[in-house]
């Protein structure tokens, strides 16, 4: 362990020459434990051509060990009341252990059996890539699914972010057994990992009973990091359906130079344009003046990896066309004109009364100081952020909501009936 005090939220475990990011806190209010493994550079930014594999890798994990199998492994887990599962996002491997404090030493152990011996067997493979088949089947009804992802095939058009995290039905038949092999190999490695772990636990001893199992993981190689910048050419792509309904899916780049000194009004300027639900811009024209839709949302995404705008809605078929140009107008009125301080102040007072909220659980406390660590930011950057919120005035934010006039060049993904295209 470094020199950093147990007190502090993030300290560097030392295995195999390795500094390994750990971010923790403890807290004896339930007798639980939890303790995530993160690999950086295991999600599906990283699948190649081999679009769906991050998650096959993720998948097959959860197939317990070769000498066990799925369900003897399983079985084991449920008698000593352990969750062990893996997921795979778009940049990150998550593995989660969730267990009862009087049965972590077990929780490791069945831990180190997975990372040491999983089920990368063909018949694992075969029942993982059926299940995946079955899922994109039914998303070939699923409009909303449909819209979305033809969305960022147009706002990000020639980068991983364009082709769908899960796959296709033709690239997950394609993944072999060495292709998996390869995937985990390569991403199950020391210099890949952050540790996030917390609860009713020792974080000196649990670190300690850690080691023996993550020292047996390759040292490996630091994932790349990527950054791709959304399409700044309105586009629009029509899909046709047998739908009662028309979706539509509409996304616009979104320039940000530091997220430490701009996240925050990004959010502001979300929350107010369209993802503060009722009294949002969007559902002010659109669902309370016009009652063209139910909801209509659009929110803003700050990330390394990627910021644009992105939004959607659901209409009748007849009211597709005005929805489109009401987004349109609501957008560019929103840049031009910038916004009331009534419209700031209800904003602040939101935002500064809920995010707290968010943060109540110790889960979400992790994960949010997880996530800024991720982006380079201080680990309470969330109350900075707060604190920021406060301090911003009408003049500042509306100056930075004129400075973005990218997000009015809006791409559209519609699905619509063949008989209402046009009118």
């Amino acid at each position: 362990m470094s020199a950093n005090s147990v007190k502090d939220p993030i300290l560097f475990y030392q295995i195999n020459g390795v500094k390994i990011p750990v971010i923790y806190e403890e807290s004896s209010l339930l007798p639980i434990g939890s303790i995530q493994l993160v690999f950086i550079g295991g999600g599906s930014v990283n699948d190649g051509e081999k679009f769906g594999l991050s998650r096959l890798g993720a998948s097959i994990l959860n197939e317990g060990t070769k000498e066990l199998g799925a369900t003897k492994f399983s079985e084991k887990l449920e008698q000593k009341a352990i969750g062990l599962s893996a997921s795979s996002g778009l940049e990150t491997l998550n593995i989660t252990l969730d267990y009862l404090k009087d049965k972590q030493k077990d929780a490791i152990s069945l831990l180190g059996d997975l990372l040491s011996s999983p089920n990368l067997t063909e018949n694992a493979l075969k029942n993982i890539q059926t299940k995946t088949i079955s899922n994109l089947l039914n998303k070939e009804t699923d409009f909303d699914y449909i819209a979305s992802t033809t969305l960022s095939s147009l706002l990000f058009k020639n980068t991983p972010l364009a082709h769908p995290a899960l796959g296709t039905i033709q690239s997950v038949k394609n993944i072999e057994l060495k292709d998996i092999k390869t995937y985990l190999k390569e991403n199950l490695s020391l210099s890949r990992l952050i540790i996030v772990m917390g609860g009713d636990i020792d974080t000196d001893k649990t670190l300690a009973t850690l080691k023996p199992i993550l020292s047996k993981l390759p040292t490996g190689q630091k994932a790349k990091t990527h950054h791709y910048n959304a399409n700044a050419k309105p586009q629009e792509k029509i899909i046709l359906k047998d739908t009662q309904q028309a979706y539509i899916y509409f996304g616009a780049p979104f320039a940000i130079n530091s997220l430490k000194d701009e996240a925050y009004k990004a959010k502001v300027m979300g929350f107010i344009l369209g993802s503060s639900g009722f009294g949002s811009r969007l559902m002010e024209e659109i669902r309370e003046k016009r009652g063209l839709a139910y909801s209509a949302y659009m929110r803003i995404v700050t990330a390394n990896i990627a910021s644009y705008a992105t939004g959607y809605l659901q209409t009748q078929l007849k009211n597709q066309n005005e929805s489109i140009k009401l987004v349109k107008k609501v957008v560019a009125d929103f840049i031009d004109k910038g916004v009331t301080q009534a419209e700031l102040d209800n904003a602040k007072k939101f935002l500064l009364g809920s995010e707290p909220l968010r943060n109540e659980t110790l889960s979400a406390r992790l994960g949010a100081k997880f996530y800024n660590f991720y982006l380079g930011l201080p680990l309470d950057f969330d109350k900075i952020e707060l604190e920021q919120i406060k301090n911003l005035t009408l003049k500042e934010f509306n100056g930075y909501v004129k400075s973005h006039p990218e997000i009015k060049n809006l791409s559209f993904s519609i699905v619509t009936k063949k008989e209402e295209k046009g009118k």
